[in-house]
């Protein structure tokens, strides 16, 4: 739209107004004291489906959410990995917060704290300094930090003390207050193949549902696969195979109960018969159907529909 102004005087054109970031974008910083297990936290966060910068200095934080909302690239959480080696940290830090506040942007701060004597204990163990240790002894440079961080950590959103955590418990923590807790944080992928094929090597639990009449051999059956109706009704309803699904329905639902409380948030499972065309395809979308109904995230793939050679 063009702009007016008086004769005489230049016409100066209007400034376009700043785009807010899109709906829903997330910031996480993570942040606490060196040796608490920030770079864990962080590949733990990556995990779940965050965008991970270790080490940002807090000035190139506002840019890079600009940069992210203004392309399509589907990012949509941001976390940084933050410390306190520049002396200007929280006076930055608190400046991008508000900025970050006014643009509408969820931000939560995730802070991570030890006992002094574990901090020592782990950076003896690495044999490396500390970030402000200097030339003084390792806990100067410790007591320093904690001195620096003390603000920041109470208006964390959330804070954990890893003093006694091993690094599995530490991630399990860090679903729980991100994800929630319980099987639902655990995502599970089936997957149909031949065993004519090989066997898979990437699979947690592999099947064989070769006990099962072949479909193959009927000829109405041959030429579809487990996912149309035919061969799906034709599979499910053999002798065994109800009961197959109900034994490994409570056995997978079982596990991935117990993969929750150990850190273990993916799962794979592998059903085979012959070819991968007929009686695996079936039980495999049939087993998924089972999983979703207990609040499961549940993907299927077949390894080998795209291959038509005799069984």
């Amino acid at each position: 739209m063009t702009s007016t102004a008086p004769m005489g005087q230049p016409t100066l054109a209007k400034e376009p107004e700043a785009t807010a970031p899109a709906e829903g974008f997330e910031v996480m910083l993570i942040t606490g004291m060196s040796g608490a297990g920030r770079s864990h936290a962080a590949h733990s966060i990556e995990d779940m489906g965050w965008y991970v910068v270790d080490n940002m200095p807090p000035q190139l934080m506002v840019p890079m959410v600009d940069m992210m909302t203004a392309s399509p690239s589907g990012v949509h959480r941001l976390a940084a990995v933050i410390d306190v080696r520049s002396r200007d940290y929280f006076a930055d830090l608190s400046a991008m917060l508000s900025h970050l506040d006014d643009l509408g942007v969820k931000t939560r701060i995730l802070f991570l704290d030890a006992d002094d004597e574990v901090l020592i204990k782990r950076f003896e163990s690495v044999r490396r300094p500390h970030p402000l240790q200097r030339n003084g002894r390792l806990i100067d440079g410790i007591r320093e930090e904690r001195a620096l961080l003390e603000n920041l950590e109470e208006r964390a959103d959330i804070v954990i003390d890893t003093s006694h955590l091993s690094i599995h418990q530490l991630s399990t923590k860090l679903y729980n207050a991100l994800m929630g807790s319980g099987p639902t944080t655990v995502s599970v992928h089936i997957f149909s193949f031949g065993f004519k094929y090989g066997i898979p090597i990437d699979a947690d639990f592999v099947a064989d549902v070769r006990f099962l009449p072949n479909p193959f051999w009927v000829p109405r059956l041959r030429e579809l696969n487990g996912k149309d109706a035919p061969v799906s009704e034709y599979v499910l309803s053999s002798d065994g195979a109800t009961e197959f699904l109900d034994a490994y329905e409570k056995a997978i639902a079982i596990a991935v109960n117990g993969y929750a409380q150990e850190d273990k948030h993916y799962v794979t499972i592998a059903i085979g018969c012959t070819g991968g065309q007929h009686r695996s395809v079936a039980m495999s979308e049939a087993l998924a159907e089972r999983l979703r109904a207990h609040g499961l995230s549940v993907s299927v793939s077949a390894r080998e529909l795209d291959r038509k050679e005799a069984q």
